[in-house]
Formats: structure tokens, C-alpha cells, sequence
């Protein structure tokens, strides 16, 4: 089980400083990405991520909520991104995928908390990653969907019996309370914003998230 801390409830003034407080205690990075148009909010693109490549060695984990996300794949992979997570609600991914893997990036598909698993189940030999969304992507703080974990489950079913080398991962309102939830539903990834950079020891807070889960 892993943990990764998403920036998008990070200090952005202080950013590489509240990444070095988390990183004895992070698997990944997360980096939420927002164009303004697939979701309604704006955060960060390639620059910033360019920023903090030069201050961590962390897998960086680039989910990208953006209505164009190939015309941006080149500039996270120049950026230094590790991985880029598109969304199947965009339309068939494959033509994102080949891009993604000849640039030397992770797949990752992630779902709304709407969208069923049969939409991404016939893409699961052909990523790295899967991320569950358990909240409405575009704003932080939301609290958990319970109702997601079902899907998660469905998806560890499916992912084991193909013995397929592919990672769970779940955003949204995931705090110490919920994580055992979680990685009961199969999940491999736990991304939390707020429930590690909101608390007064963000690094005691992502300790205890990696107990409470195990």
C-alpha cells in the first residue's frame, strides 16, 4: 500500500518546502492538473511541475483534469513527469496511451464517481494505473463517495484474475478514518490532499495514514 500526498492542498508559495516535509513519508507525488475547461477550476500545468522536479526524486503522479490533455503530454514529459492519468470521459484513450508510453510516462485512466467500471474495464491491459475517483473531480476538500468502493473491488477482481501489473489508486476525501476502506476494496494507491498538507504534521499525518491502512 501506497501513500501519495497531493499537492493541490500544499502551500503553492512554499511548495517544495511542504513537499521536503512529506517526502520521508510519501510513496508519490500527486499532481492535480486543471485546464479551467474539463473542470471548472484552474491549478497547475507543466511549469510548475518543472519547478518541483528539481527538488524531489518522487515519483510524480500527473492526473490530468483537461478537456486537451495530448496537446499537453509532451510538455509534462519534458517537465519530468513520471506519470500521466487521463480520463475515459473524453472519449476512447488508446491514441492517448501510445503517446503517453512513447514519451517513457506511466498510463493511468481514471472515471468519475458516475462513470461505471464497465467503461474502463476493456482498457486495463493497456494501462499502469487506475485511478478511482471517490469524489467529483475539480475541487479539493469533497468528502468520500463510500459508494466508489464497489468499483474499486470490482476492478481488483478483474485486474487479479488477468493477472494484469496494473495499480489502484483512489482521490478523494481519503483521510486516516477511510483508508482502511480502502485498501479493503483492493486499492494499492491512497491519494490525500488535505488530510495530510492540512494537518499540523503533514509527515505524522501520512505516517499514520500508511498504519491505519496496513
Amino acid at each position: 500500500m501506497k501513500v501519495a500526498p497531493s499537492i493541490l492542498a500544499a502551500d503553492f508559495a512554499n511548495l517544495a518546502a511542504d513537499v521536503a516535509r512529506v517526502a520521508s513519508e510519501a510513496d508519490l507525488l500527486h499532481v492535480d492538473c486543471m485546464d479551467g475547461h474539463y473542470v471548472p477550476n484552474l491549478s497547475i500545468g507543466p511549469p510548475v511541475v518543472k519547478a518541483l522536479r528539481k527538488h524531489t526524486d518522487l515519483f510524480l503522479d500527473c492526473h490530468l483534469m483537461v478537456s486537451n490533455p495530448g496537446v499537453l503530454l509532451g510538455g509534462f514529459a519534458d517537465a519530468g513527469a513520471d506519470g500521466c492519468t487521463v480520463h475515459i470521459e473524453l472519449g476512447d484513450p488508446r491514441v492517448l496511451f501510445d503517446e503517453i508510453r512513447s514519451l517513457g510516462m506511466r498510463v493511468g485512466l481514471s472515471f468519475e464517481p458516475e462513470t461505471p467500471f464497465a467503461a474502463v474495464e476493456p482498457y486495463l491491459a493497456e494501462i499502469d494505473l487506475l485511478l478511482v475517483m471517490s469524489v467529483h473531480t475539480g475541487v479539493g476538500g469533497q468528502p468520500f463517495i463510500p459508494e466508489v468502493l464497489e468499483k474499486a473491488r470490482a476492478a481488483r477482481a478483474e485486474i487479479d484474475a488477468r493477472e494484469l501489473p496494473v495499480e489502484i489508486e483512489i482521490d478523494g476525501g481519503i483521510k486516516i478514518d477511510n483508508a482502511p476502506r480502502a485498501t479493503d476494496a483492493g486499492v494499492d494507491i491512497l491519494v490525500s490532499g488535505t488530510g495530510i498538507f492540512g494537518a499540523d504534521d503533514p509527515a505524522a499525518a501520512a505516517r499514520a495514514m500508511h498504519a491505519a491502512a496496513s
